[in-house]
């Protein structure tokens, strides 16, 4: 490669596009600054020797064998911008390489903590209802609206998962005066209490919260557990907002803890996306429903981009990655989100 030629970079972000992750402004620098070639994710190989022997970038995750990463002397990063990492190419050999993996997926944490928040809230106050009841002329005023309404400030609070999206609804929450616990077991207790929460087992976090939120990554080791054992530990009457991935949870055991009257719960995510219309969650009462939108903000995909030029920008100087998210050779592997179907 002489000096004068620009860096390759292949570009297979599917499902996202160009256009939905980068504004026109950085669109237009992006392909001022590199060579683009845009590939189907599925054919990486098919492109030949003589566009893999040169490529710097891959912006996107498509499936990459052991042979193909071979031709590719030159490759310095993935920049996934799906943002779950599954288990689609041999990381062992990108690690052994100093080939950086790394995803965007932070910039779902603020709007999603958000959504999260407004959630709470709407279990707490039975706002959609209320709504509903004074759209069709039943509305009860004052007190006699309020039966089970409560106040998330000054409760106690459970975080299941503090990565980017549980720091992010940390910090969403912090004007609550809410006693917030944090179930984690990849981060050490110091860490949590340096975010001020408390540190505590599963078990605490669900038998002693008004509040669960469930934001926990899925991997090899947690799929499903949080089943109908956890789900009746959890106070009669307490608010679940599940807002990561519905396979930490046994999804039918929630519908049955929330049909029973137990809990009142909230999701963003199911097991199947789109729901089938005959789906029983969809007429389920005190279960409050969001079609997988909370962190799918203009904004937040136009910020994707801007970090993905960064990035390439600080490792053409040869200096690391800083503003995407690296994945960990230790904790890679253990990934069992499914990519996301929908942008």
């Amino acid at each position: 490669m002489t000096d004068n030629v620009l860096p390759l970079v292949i570009s297979a972000p599917e499902p996202r596009t160009l256009d939905l992750i980068f504004t026109p402004q950085a669109d237009a620098e992006l392909r001022r600054t590199y060579r683009l070639v845009e590939a189907d994710p599925e054919n990486i190989a098919g492109l030949g020797d003589a566009v893999l022997s040169e490529a710097r970038y891959i912006i996107g995750q498509p499936p990459l064998s052991a042979e193909t990463l071979g031709r590719m002397p030159n490759l310095r990063a993935i920049l996934n911008v799906e943002s779950n990492l599954i288990n689609n190419m041999p990381y062992e050999i990108l690690f052994a390489r100093g080939i950086h993996v790394v995803t965007t997926g932070q910039v779902f944490a603020e709007p999603v903590a958000e959504l999260g928040l407004a959630m709470a809230l709407n279990l707490a106050r039975g706002v959609i209802d209320a709504d509903v009841a004074f759209r069709e002329g039943r509305e009860l005023w004052g007190g006699d609206g309020n039966a089970s309404a409560r106040l998330l400030s000054g409760s106690e609070i459970g975080i299941i998962g503090f990565g980017d999206l549980g720091r992010a609804l940390n910090r969403v929450l912090s004007g609550f005066r809410a006693k917030i616990r944090v179930f984690d077991p990849w981060l050490p207790p110091s860490i949590l209490r340096e975010a001020g929460v408390e540190p505590a087992s599963l078990s605490d976090v669900l038998a002693m919260s008004d509040f669960v939120f469930v934001v926990a990554s899925v991997t090899s080791e947690n799929k499903g557990f949080l089943g109908a054992k956890a789900l009746a530990s959890m106070r009669r009457g307490a608010a679940f907002i599940l807002l990561s991935r519905a396979d930490v949870v046994d999804f039918p055991a929630l519908m049955a803890a929330v049909e029973r009257g137990h809990i009142v719960a909230a999701s963003d995510v199911y097991p199947e996306e789109p729901l089938p219309a005959d789906h029983p969650v969809r007429k389920l009462d005190g279960f409050v429903r969001s079609a997988h939108r909370a962190g799918a903000l203009d904004s937040a995909f136009k910020k994707m981009g801007e970090m993905v030029l960064e990035d390439m920008a600080l490792m053409d100087r040869g200096l690391p990655p800083m503003r995407c998210k690296r994945a960990e050779r230790e904790t890679v592997s253990r990934m069992r989100s499914k990519p996301v179907s929908v942008n």
